[in-house]
Protein backbone atom coordinates (compact mmCIF):
# COMPACT_ATOMS: atom_id res chain seq x y z
CA UNK A 1 0.00 0.00 0.00
CA UNK A 2 3.05 2.52 0.63
CA UNK A 3 4.38 4.19 3.58
CA UNK A 4 2.22 7.24 4.03
CA UNK A 5 4.11 9.53 2.55
CA UNK A 6 1.98 12.62 1.81
CA UNK A 7 -0.93 11.37 3.82
CA UNK A 8 -1.79 13.80 6.38
CA UNK A 9 -2.85 11.24 9.11
CA UNK A 10 0.77 10.06 9.03
CA UNK A 11 2.38 13.07 9.96
CA UNK A 12 -1.12 14.23 12.41
CA UNK A 13 -1.29 9.87 14.29
CA UNK A 14 1.51 7.99 13.24
CA UNK A 15 4.26 10.43 13.99
CA UNK A 16 3.41 10.30 17.44
CA UNK A 17 3.97 6.88 17.40
CA UNK A 18 7.41 7.41 16.40
CA UNK A 19 8.04 10.23 18.22
CA UNK A 20 7.44 8.17 21.58
CA UNK A 21 3.96 10.01 22.45
CA UNK A 22 1.81 6.92 22.29
CA UNK A 23 1.13 6.40 26.37
CA UNK A 24 -0.31 10.39 26.19
CA UNK A 25 -3.55 10.87 26.06
CA UNK A 26 -4.76 12.20 22.41
CA UNK A 27 -8.90 12.62 23.87
CA UNK A 28 -10.74 12.41 26.66
CA UNK A 29 -14.67 12.19 27.02
CA UNK A 30 -15.79 14.34 29.42
CA UNK A 31 -19.89 12.49 29.61
CA UNK A 32 -21.01 9.30 29.44
CA UNK A 33 -18.24 6.51 30.85
CA UNK A 34 -15.58 9.42 30.48
CA UNK A 35 -13.61 6.90 28.38
CA UNK A 36 -10.14 7.98 26.30
CA UNK A 37 -7.63 7.26 23.70
CA UNK A 38 -3.99 7.18 23.65
CA UNK A 39 -2.06 7.98 20.38
CA UNK A 40 -1.15 4.92 20.42
CA UNK A 41 -4.40 3.64 20.60
CA UNK A 42 -5.83 6.10 17.64
CA UNK A 43 -2.46 4.64 15.31
CA UNK A 44 -3.45 1.33 16.14
CA UNK A 45 -7.51 1.88 15.83
CA UNK A 46 -7.44 4.07 13.03
CA UNK A 47 -4.99 1.39 11.32
CA UNK A 48 -7.24 -1.70 12.20
CA UNK A 49 -10.06 0.92 10.38
CA UNK A 50 -7.84 0.87 7.12
CA UNK A 51 -8.02 -3.14 7.37
CA UNK A 52 -11.93 -2.69 8.28
CA UNK A 53 -13.04 -1.02 4.76
CA UNK A 54 -10.36 -3.18 2.82
CA UNK A 55 -12.15 -6.24 4.08
CA UNK A 56 -15.29 -5.19 3.00
CA UNK A 57 -14.08 -3.92 0.04
CA UNK A 58 -15.03 0.13 0.04
CA UNK A 59 -12.28 1.35 -1.98
CA UNK A 60 -10.16 4.72 -2.43
CA UNK A 61 -11.57 7.85 -3.16
CA UNK A 62 -15.47 6.39 -2.36
CA UNK A 63 -16.93 8.10 0.01
CA UNK A 64 -18.09 7.90 4.02
CA UNK A 65 -20.58 9.76 5.74
CA UNK A 66 -19.87 10.25 9.29
CA UNK A 67 -22.66 11.41 11.89
CA UNK A 68 -20.91 10.67 15.23
CA UNK A 69 -20.63 12.42 17.85
CA UNK A 70 -17.91 13.90 19.80
CA UNK A 71 -16.54 10.98 21.28
CA UNK A 72 -13.80 8.93 20.68
CA UNK A 73 -14.63 6.48 17.69
CA UNK A 74 -14.75 9.85 15.91
CA UNK A 75 -11.26 10.32 15.59
CA UNK A 76 -10.53 6.88 14.96
CA UNK A 77 -13.13 6.76 11.66
CA UNK A 78 -11.87 10.02 10.25
CA UNK A 79 -7.99 9.02 10.37
CA UNK A 80 -8.24 5.54 9.07
CA UNK A 81 -10.75 7.06 6.42
CA UNK A 82 -7.51 9.06 5.28
CA UNK A 83 -4.69 6.20 5.77
CA UNK A 84 -6.66 4.35 3.34
CA UNK A 85 -7.15 6.94 1.03
CA UNK A 86 -11.26 6.76 1.53
CA UNK A 87 -12.94 9.94 2.03
CA UNK A 88 -14.74 10.90 5.06
CA UNK A 89 -17.40 13.17 5.45
CA UNK A 90 -18.60 14.28 8.78
CA UNK A 91 -22.18 15.94 8.91
CA UNK A 92 -23.53 17.98 11.41
CA UNK A 93 -25.55 15.90 14.18
CA UNK A 94 -28.04 18.54 14.86
CA UNK A 95 -30.43 18.77 11.38
CA UNK A 96 -33.47 17.16 10.58
CA UNK A 97 -34.14 13.92 8.42
CA UNK A 98 -35.20 15.34 5.08
CA UNK A 99 -32.00 17.07 5.22
CA UNK A 100 -29.88 14.47 5.52
CA UNK A 101 -31.69 12.46 2.98
CA UNK A 102 -30.68 15.65 0.41
CA UNK A 103 -27.15 15.26 1.54
CA UNK A 104 -26.67 11.96 1.54
CA UNK A 105 -28.63 11.97 -1.56
CA UNK A 106 -25.53 14.47 -2.89
CA UNK A 107 -22.98 13.00 -1.51
CA UNK A 108 -23.38 9.55 -3.35
CA UNK A 109 -21.34 7.71 -0.45
CA UNK A 110 -20.77 4.12 -0.40
CA UNK A 111 -20.34 3.82 3.16
CA UNK A 112 -22.40 5.03 6.48
CA UNK A 113 -21.07 5.20 9.83
CA UNK A 114 -23.19 6.39 12.55
CA UNK A 115 -23.76 6.65 16.52
CA UNK A 116 -27.09 4.86 17.73
CA UNK A 117 -28.37 7.93 19.42
CA UNK A 118 -28.40 9.44 16.08
CA UNK A 119 -29.73 5.68 14.03
CA UNK A 120 -33.43 6.91 14.46
CA UNK A 121 -32.78 10.37 12.11
CA UNK A 122 -31.15 8.68 8.97
CA UNK A 123 -32.74 5.00 8.85
CA UNK A 124 -35.98 6.24 7.22
CA UNK A 125 -34.31 6.33 3.92
CA UNK A 126 -31.50 4.88 4.00
CA UNK A 127 -32.95 1.47 1.95
CA UNK A 128 -33.22 4.02 -0.95
CA UNK A 129 -30.36 5.02 -1.27
CA UNK A 130 -28.32 3.00 -4.36
CA UNK A 131 -24.92 3.93 -3.40
CA UNK A 132 -24.81 3.38 0.07
CA UNK A 133 -23.52 -0.57 0.82
CA UNK A 134 -22.42 -0.81 4.16
CA UNK A 135 -23.65 1.07 7.64
CA UNK A 136 -21.42 0.67 10.60
CA UNK A 137 -23.57 1.53 14.18
CA UNK A 138 -21.42 2.79 16.86
CA UNK A 139 -23.41 1.25 19.99
CA UNK A 140 -26.62 -0.94 20.40
CA UNK A 141 -28.63 -0.42 17.73
CA UNK A 142 -27.25 -2.49 14.99
CA UNK A 143 -29.88 -5.25 14.75
CA UNK A 144 -32.19 -2.15 14.00
CA UNK A 145 -31.41 -1.42 10.81
CA UNK A 146 -31.55 -4.34 8.20
CA UNK A 147 -27.80 -5.56 7.18
CA UNK A 148 -26.08 -3.27 9.32
CA UNK A 149 -23.00 -3.91 11.61
CA UNK A 150 -21.68 -3.25 15.06
CA UNK A 151 -18.67 -1.06 14.22
CA UNK A 152 -17.04 -1.94 18.12
CA UNK A 153 -16.85 -5.72 16.94
CA UNK A 154 -16.30 -4.91 13.47
CA UNK A 155 -13.18 -2.80 14.35
CA UNK A 156 -11.96 -5.47 16.85
CA UNK A 157 -12.39 -8.72 14.01
CA UNK A 158 -9.77 -6.36 11.67
CA UNK A 159 -6.50 -6.45 10.99
CA UNK A 160 -4.23 -3.31 10.99
CA UNK A 161 -3.90 -1.93 7.19
CA UNK A 162 -0.94 0.59 5.85
CA UNK A 163 -1.33 3.99 5.89
CA UNK A 164 -1.42 5.06 1.91
CA UNK A 165 0.67 7.26 0.07
CA UNK A 166 -1.39 10.29 -0.81
CA UNK A 167 -0.34 13.62 -2.28
CA UNK A 168 -0.68 16.67 -0.49
CA UNK A 169 -2.59 18.03 -2.88
CA UNK A 170 -5.60 14.89 -3.21
CA UNK A 171 -9.17 15.47 -1.83
CA UNK A 172 -8.93 13.90 1.70
CA UNK A 173 -12.26 14.87 3.14
CA UNK A 174 -15.40 16.94 2.98
CA UNK A 175 -17.43 19.45 5.07
CA UNK A 176 -20.89 20.53 4.14
CA UNK A 177 -21.53 23.91 5.18
CA UNK A 178 -23.54 24.94 7.64
CA UNK A 179 -26.49 26.51 5.68
CA UNK A 180 -26.38 30.04 7.36
CA UNK A 181 -27.85 31.32 3.76
CA UNK A 182 -29.84 27.85 3.22
CA UNK A 183 -28.72 24.79 1.36
CA UNK A 184 -25.90 22.88 2.73
CA UNK A 185 -23.23 22.96 0.23
CA UNK A 186 -20.30 19.83 -0.25
CA UNK A 187 -16.86 21.70 0.51
CA UNK A 188 -13.88 19.19 -0.91
CA UNK A 189 -10.07 19.86 1.00
CA UNK A 190 -7.12 18.27 0.62
CA UNK A 191 -4.38 16.30 2.65
CA UNK A 192 -2.50 19.88 2.49
CA UNK A 193 -5.03 21.72 4.18
CA UNK A 194 -4.76 20.28 7.85
CA UNK A 195 -1.47 20.77 8.05
CA UNK A 196 -1.85 24.00 6.97
CA UNK A 197 -4.44 25.52 9.34
CA UNK A 198 -2.14 23.81 11.98
CA UNK A 199 1.20 25.25 11.20
CA UNK A 200 -0.38 28.93 10.56
CA UNK A 201 -3.15 30.04 13.03
CA UNK A 202 -2.54 26.95 15.51
CA UNK A 203 1.12 27.23 15.89
CA UNK A 204 0.98 31.75 15.53
CA UNK A 205 -1.94 32.59 16.61
CA UNK A 206 -3.03 30.26 19.17
CA UNK A 207 0.69 29.04 20.01
CA UNK A 208 -0.47 25.17 20.66
CA UNK A 209 1.57 22.96 22.69
CA UNK A 210 1.58 19.89 24.15
CA UNK A 211 0.80 20.25 27.44
CA UNK A 212 -2.06 22.13 26.48
CA UNK A 213 -5.83 21.09 27.86
CA UNK A 214 -8.24 21.68 25.07
CA UNK A 215 -12.19 22.34 25.07
CA UNK A 216 -13.87 22.89 21.75
CA UNK A 217 -17.58 23.55 22.14
CA UNK A 218 -17.55 23.89 18.55
CA UNK A 219 -17.96 20.03 17.55
CA UNK A 220 -15.81 18.30 15.26
CA UNK A 221 -18.22 18.28 12.36
CA UNK A 222 -17.86 22.12 12.22
CA UNK A 223 -14.29 22.95 10.61
CA UNK A 224 -13.90 25.51 13.43
CA UNK A 225 -14.31 22.86 15.79
CA UNK A 226 -12.14 20.33 13.70
CA UNK A 227 -9.59 22.78 14.00
CA UNK A 228 -9.74 23.31 17.82
CA UNK A 229 -10.63 20.07 19.24
CA UNK A 230 -8.69 17.51 16.80
CA UNK A 231 -5.78 19.13 14.18
CA UNK A 232 -4.77 21.30 16.59
CA UNK A 233 -3.99 19.41 19.68
CA UNK A 234 -2.73 16.41 17.48
CA UNK A 235 -0.08 18.56 15.84
CA UNK A 236 2.00 19.26 18.72
CA UNK A 237 0.97 15.75 21.06
CA UNK A 238 -1.50 17.90 23.34
CA UNK A 239 -5.02 16.25 24.77
CA UNK A 240 -8.66 17.45 23.62
CA UNK A 241 -11.60 16.74 25.83
CA UNK A 242 -15.24 15.68 23.77
CA UNK A 243 -18.32 16.73 24.81
CA UNK A 244 -20.85 14.01 22.89
CA UNK A 245 -23.91 16.12 23.86
CA UNK A 246 -25.35 19.49 23.55
CA UNK A 247 -22.97 22.55 24.86
CA UNK A 248 -25.70 24.23 26.99
CA UNK A 249 -24.39 26.95 29.38
CA UNK A 250 -24.65 24.77 32.25
CA UNK A 251 -23.09 21.71 31.19
CA UNK A 252 -20.19 23.41 29.40
CA UNK A 253 -19.48 25.59 33.00
CA UNK A 254 -19.72 22.01 34.42
CA UNK A 255 -17.37 20.78 32.30
CA UNK A 256 -14.37 23.90 32.66
CA UNK A 257 -14.75 23.85 36.35
CA UNK A 258 -13.54 19.65 36.07
CA UNK A 259 -11.27 19.82 33.73
CA UNK A 260 -9.63 22.87 33.66
CA UNK A 261 -8.67 23.28 30.30
CA UNK A 262 -5.93 25.78 29.08
CA UNK A 263 -7.61 26.45 25.78
CA UNK A 264 -11.35 27.06 25.91
CA UNK A 265 -13.03 27.50 22.10
CA UNK A 266 -16.68 28.77 21.68
CA UNK A 267 -19.02 30.76 19.67
CA UNK A 268 -20.79 34.18 20.56
CA UNK A 269 -24.12 32.47 21.37
CA UNK A 270 -22.25 30.47 23.54
CA UNK A 271 -20.25 33.08 25.23
CA UNK A 272 -23.18 35.46 25.12
CA UNK A 273 -24.93 32.36 27.44
CA UNK A 274 -22.73 31.77 29.57
CA UNK A 275 -22.20 35.16 30.73
CA UNK A 276 -25.64 35.40 31.40
CA UNK A 277 -25.48 32.10 33.55
CA UNK A 278 -22.58 33.30 35.12
CA UNK A 279 -24.08 36.68 36.12
CA UNK A 280 -27.34 35.06 37.70
CA UNK A 281 -25.61 32.93 39.80
CA UNK A 282 -22.77 35.49 40.86
CA UNK A 283 -20.02 33.21 40.16
CA UNK A 284 -16.99 32.88 37.53
CA UNK A 285 -14.65 30.24 36.13
CA UNK A 286 -11.02 29.09 36.33
CA UNK A 287 -8.21 30.66 34.71
CA UNK A 288 -7.51 30.10 31.24
CA UNK A 289 -4.62 30.22 28.93
CA UNK A 290 -6.58 31.59 25.47
CA UNK A 291 -10.21 31.26 24.70
CA UNK A 292 -11.55 31.68 21.14
CA UNK A 293 -14.38 32.33 19.34
CA UNK A 294 -15.38 32.04 15.65
CA UNK A 295 -18.38 31.11 13.78
CA UNK A 296 -19.94 34.75 13.76
CA UNK A 297 -18.22 38.58 14.55
CA UNK A 298 -17.92 38.74 18.53
CA UNK A 299 -19.94 41.43 19.63
CA UNK A 300 -17.72 43.97 21.74
CA UNK A 301 -19.63 43.70 25.14
CA UNK A 302 -19.50 39.85 24.97
CA UNK A 303 -15.73 40.46 24.82
CA UNK A 304 -15.34 42.67 27.45
CA UNK A 305 -17.84 41.60 29.66
CA UNK A 306 -15.71 37.85 29.73
CA UNK A 307 -12.68 39.65 30.23
CA UNK A 308 -13.56 41.39 33.41
CA UNK A 309 -15.62 38.57 34.72
CA UNK A 310 -12.85 35.46 33.78
CA UNK A 311 -9.86 37.55 33.29
CA UNK A 312 -8.64 35.40 29.80
CA UNK A 313 -9.48 37.71 26.59
CA UNK A 314 -11.56 35.87 23.88
CA UNK A 315 -9.68 36.12 20.43
CA UNK A 316 -11.78 36.20 17.82
CA UNK A 317 -11.24 35.27 14.35
CA UNK A 318 -12.85 34.79 11.04
CA UNK A 319 -12.66 31.65 9.24
CA UNK A 320 -15.15 29.89 6.93
CA UNK A 321 -16.09 26.23 5.70
CA UNK A 322 -14.11 26.99 2.45
CA UNK A 323 -10.55 27.90 4.24
CA UNK A 324 -11.17 25.04 6.77
CA UNK A 325 -10.43 27.39 9.34
CA UNK A 326 -9.21 31.05 10.98
CA UNK A 327 -7.74 33.62 8.67
CA UNK A 328 -8.25 36.86 10.07
CA UNK A 329 -7.85 37.10 13.75
CA UNK A 330 -7.09 39.12 17.09
CA UNK A 331 -3.62 38.20 18.68
CA UNK A 332 -3.11 37.65 22.22
CA UNK A 333 -1.99 40.87 23.74
CA UNK A 334 -3.32 42.52 20.73
CA UNK A 335 -6.94 42.33 21.33
CA UNK A 336 -9.50 45.17 19.91
CA UNK A 337 -12.83 44.31 20.45
CA UNK A 338 -15.12 45.85 18.00
CA UNK A 339 -12.44 44.48 15.08
CA UNK A 340 -11.37 41.62 13.54
CA UNK A 341 -8.09 41.44 13.67
CA UNK A 342 -5.35 41.36 11.15
CA UNK A 343 -4.23 38.50 8.76
CA UNK A 344 -3.12 35.08 9.91
CA UNK A 345 0.23 34.97 8.75
CA UNK A 346 0.73 32.94 5.63
CA UNK A 347 -2.62 35.04 4.26
CA UNK A 348 -3.29 37.45 2.46
CA UNK A 349 -6.49 39.65 2.44
CA UNK A 350 -8.51 42.40 -0.02
CA UNK A 351 -11.75 44.37 0.52
CA UNK A 352 -12.74 44.69 -3.13
CA UNK A 353 -16.00 46.89 -4.40
CA UNK A 354 -18.81 46.17 -6.92
CA UNK A 355 -16.30 45.82 -9.83
CA UNK A 356 -13.22 43.72 -8.09
CA UNK A 357 -11.42 47.09 -7.46
CA UNK A 358 -9.53 47.91 -3.91
CA UNK A 359 -11.49 50.23 -1.72
CA UNK A 360 -10.14 52.84 0.57
CA UNK A 361 -9.39 53.15 4.02
CA UNK A 362 -13.37 53.40 5.84
CA UNK A 363 -14.93 52.47 2.86
CA UNK A 364 -17.10 49.46 2.81
CA UNK A 365 -15.76 46.13 0.82
CA UNK A 366 -16.22 42.14 0.40
CA UNK A 367 -13.48 40.26 2.02
CA UNK A 368 -11.60 38.00 -0.11
CA UNK A 369 -8.37 35.58 1.15
CA UNK A 370 -5.92 33.66 -0.24
CA UNK A 371 -3.92 31.02 1.91
CA UNK A 372 -2.57 27.54 1.91
CA UNK A 373 -5.92 25.90 2.93
CA UNK A 374 -8.49 26.91 0.38
CA UNK A 375 -11.08 24.30 -0.66
CA UNK A 376 -10.46 23.12 -4.38
CA UNK A 377 -14.05 23.69 -4.26
CA UNK A 378 -17.73 23.03 -4.37
CA UNK A 379 -19.30 19.18 -5.32
CA UNK A 380 -21.70 19.90 -7.92
CA UNK A 381 -22.14 23.29 -7.45
CA UNK A 382 -20.34 24.81 -11.06
CA UNK A 383 -21.46 28.33 -10.99
CA UNK A 384 -21.10 28.73 -7.54
CA UNK A 385 -17.59 27.66 -8.33
CA UNK A 386 -17.19 30.05 -10.25
CA UNK A 387 -18.59 33.10 -8.36
CA UNK A 388 -16.60 31.77 -4.75
CA UNK A 389 -13.19 30.55 -6.12
CA UNK A 390 -11.41 33.29 -8.31
CA UNK A 391 -8.16 32.04 -9.25
CA UNK A 392 -5.68 32.44 -5.59
CA UNK A 393 -8.81 34.72 -4.08
CA UNK A 394 -11.73 32.65 -2.46
CA UNK A 395 -14.86 35.23 -1.80
CA UNK A 396 -16.18 35.02 1.47
CA UNK A 397 -18.99 37.11 1.46
CA UNK A 398 -18.66 39.01 3.89
CA UNK A 399 -18.08 42.85 4.20
CA UNK A 400 -15.61 44.76 6.17
CA UNK A 401 -14.30 48.46 6.74
CA UNK A 402 -10.25 48.11 7.03
CA UNK A 403 -9.84 51.22 10.25
CA UNK A 404 -5.70 51.35 9.99
CA UNK A 405 -4.25 47.87 10.48
CA UNK A 406 -7.56 46.62 11.72
CA UNK A 407 -10.49 45.59 10.04
CA UNK A 408 -14.08 45.49 11.22
CA UNK A 409 -17.08 43.16 10.17
CA UNK A 410 -19.78 45.32 8.41
CA UNK A 411 -21.65 41.83 8.07
CA UNK A 412 -22.70 39.76 5.36
CA UNK A 413 -23.24 40.74 1.49
CA UNK A 414 -26.87 40.11 1.26
CA UNK A 415 -27.48 41.70 4.47
CA UNK A 416 -26.26 45.55 3.93
CA UNK A 417 -28.97 47.75 3.23
CA UNK A 418 -29.12 51.80 3.03
CA UNK A 419 -31.16 54.18 4.68
CA UNK A 420 -31.24 57.49 3.29
CA UNK A 421 -29.06 56.55 0.77
CA UNK A 422 -26.16 55.43 3.47
CA UNK A 423 -24.80 52.29 4.07
CA UNK A 424 -26.27 50.66 7.43
CA UNK A 425 -24.09 47.31 8.88
CA UNK A 426 -26.55 45.27 11.06
CA UNK A 427 -24.03 44.03 12.71
CA UNK A 428 -23.46 47.92 14.18
CA UNK A 429 -26.89 47.94 15.11
CA UNK A 430 -26.77 44.55 17.13
CA UNK A 431 -23.34 45.56 18.91
CA UNK A 432 -24.86 48.47 20.10
CA UNK A 433 -28.30 46.84 21.28
CA UNK A 434 -26.30 44.00 23.02
CA UNK A 435 -24.16 46.59 25.14
CA UNK A 436 -28.01 47.17 26.81
CA UNK A 437 -27.87 45.18 30.30
CA UNK A 438 -31.64 44.03 28.82
CA UNK A 439 -30.42 42.10 25.82
CA UNK A 440 -29.25 38.59 25.73
CA UNK A 441 -28.92 38.19 21.89
CA UNK A 442 -30.31 40.09 18.79
CA UNK A 443 -30.55 39.83 15.01
CA UNK A 444 -31.06 43.24 13.02
CA UNK A 445 -32.46 42.88 9.51
CA UNK A 446 -33.67 45.05 6.68
CA UNK A 447 -38.13 45.60 6.66
CA UNK A 448 -40.04 47.84 4.49
CA UNK A 449 -42.33 50.40 6.44
CA UNK A 450 -45.58 52.18 4.96
CA UNK A 451 -43.93 53.83 1.98
CA UNK A 452 -41.70 50.76 0.71
CA UNK A 453 -38.56 52.39 2.40
CA UNK A 454 -35.92 50.18 4.16
CA UNK A 455 -35.52 50.73 7.90
CA UNK A 456 -33.97 47.97 10.19
CA UNK A 457 -35.70 46.04 12.05
CA UNK A 458 -34.47 44.24 15.63
CA UNK A 459 -35.30 40.83 16.56
CA UNK A 460 -34.31 40.55 20.34
CA UNK A 461 -33.85 38.08 23.49
CA UNK A 462 -33.88 39.47 26.67
CA UNK A 463 -32.24 38.31 29.65
CA UNK A 464 -34.45 36.54 31.98
CA UNK A 465 -36.73 38.51 33.91
CA UNK A 466 -37.03 41.30 31.63
CA UNK A 467 -39.90 42.59 30.79
CA UNK A 468 -40.61 43.51 26.56
CA UNK A 469 -42.83 46.20 26.94
CA UNK A 470 -43.08 49.43 25.16
CA UNK A 471 -41.05 51.07 27.57
CA UNK A 472 -38.56 48.30 26.64
CA UNK A 473 -38.56 49.04 23.02
CA UNK A 474 -38.17 52.87 23.93
CA UNK A 475 -35.68 52.35 26.16
CA UNK A 476 -33.65 50.19 23.17
CA UNK A 477 -34.32 52.30 20.63
CA UNK A 478 -32.85 55.46 22.34
CA UNK A 479 -29.67 53.58 23.25
CA UNK A 480 -28.56 52.57 19.98
CA UNK A 481 -29.44 56.28 19.03
CA UNK A 482 -27.05 57.47 21.68
CA UNK A 483 -24.47 54.37 20.57
CA UNK A 484 -24.68 54.72 17.19
CA UNK A 485 -26.22 57.45 15.40
CA UNK A 486 -30.21 59.02 15.16
CA UNK A 487 -30.89 57.22 11.90
CA UNK A 488 -29.43 54.00 12.34
CA UNK A 489 -32.29 53.18 15.21
CA UNK A 490 -34.56 50.06 14.54
CA UNK A 491 -37.73 51.59 13.82
CA UNK A 492 -39.29 48.11 15.24
CA UNK A 493 -38.40 45.54 18.03
CA UNK A 494 -40.05 42.35 18.24
CA UNK A 495 -39.18 39.96 21.37
CA UNK A 496 -38.57 36.52 20.40
CA UNK A 497 -37.88 33.70 22.46
CA UNK A 498 -35.09 32.19 20.41
CA UNK A 499 -33.11 33.27 17.21
CA UNK A 500 -32.86 30.80 14.32
CA UNK A 501 -29.51 29.30 14.04
CA UNK A 502 -27.63 26.74 11.77
CA UNK A 503 -25.89 23.84 13.93
CA UNK A 504 -23.02 26.05 14.27
CA UNK A 505 -24.56 28.98 15.73
CA UNK A 506 -25.02 31.43 13.33
CA UNK A 507 -27.88 33.06 13.29
CA UNK A 508 -30.09 32.90 9.70
CA UNK A 509 -31.18 36.33 9.09
CA UNK A 510 -32.68 35.34 5.82
CA UNK A 511 -35.38 33.34 8.03
CA UNK A 512 -36.08 36.65 9.61
CA UNK A 513 -36.37 38.70 6.58
CA UNK A 514 -38.44 35.53 4.51
CA UNK A 515 -40.62 35.48 7.92
CA UNK A 516 -41.09 39.35 7.97
CA UNK A 517 -42.02 39.58 4.21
Amino acid sequence: MGNGAGNAANWFVDRHVAENRQAHAAFVEIDGAGRSLSYGDLADQSSRLVGLLDRHGVRREERAIMLVLDQVEFPVIFWGCLKAGVVPVPLSTLLATPVYQSIFEDARATTLFVSAALLPLVSPFLAELPALEHVFVIGDAADATPGALDFTQALAASDAGACVSASSDETAFWLYSSGSTGRPKGVRHLHGSLRATADTYGRDVLGIAPDDRVYSAAKLFFAYGLGNAMTFPMSVGATSYLLAGRPTPDGVIAALRAHEPSVFCGVPTLYAGLLSTLDQRGESLPAMRCCISAGEALPAEIGRRWQSLVGTDILDGVGSTEMLHIFLSNRPGRVNYGASGEAVPGYALRLVDEDGGDVADGEIGELLVDGPSASEGYWNLRDKNRSTFEGRWTRTGDKYQRDGDRLVYCGRADDLFKVGGIWVSPFEVEQALISHAAVLECAVVAARDDEQLEKPKAFVVLEPGQQGDQAMVDDLKAHVQQSVGKWKYPRWVAFVDELPKTPTGKIQRFKLRDADA
